[in-house]
């Protein structure tokens, strides 16, 4: 059976991603890690997962947490960085 630390590795993402996702899903982590394990591999995916992320700066900002937005997005662009699609 493969960790979370597995599943992250393979895909090349990091735990503050995962936890993003997991947030937008109200899923624990090691279910997101698993669902964004298999949909990092496909462009859709990427853009799938993107859109979860900005969603979650866009709630923070309607709700004035600035400090939230500002590292959602800093995810966000690591994500976008590291998995590069036309976004």
């Amino acid at each position: 059976m493969l960790s979370i630390r597995d599943c992250l590795d393979y895909c090349d993402l990091t735990d503050d991603e995962v936890a993003l996702i997991a947030e937008h899903e109200g899923i624990p982590e090691a279910a997101a890690a698993q669902i964004a394990c298999g949909m990092v591999q496909t462009r859709e995916g990427v853009l799938v997962l993107t859109g979860y992320m900005q969603d979650l700066i866009e709630e923070a900002s309607r709700r004035g947490d600035v400090d939230w937005a500002e590292r959602a997005k800093s995810i966000c662009a690591r994500f976008m960085a590291d998995h590069p699609t036309a976004h």
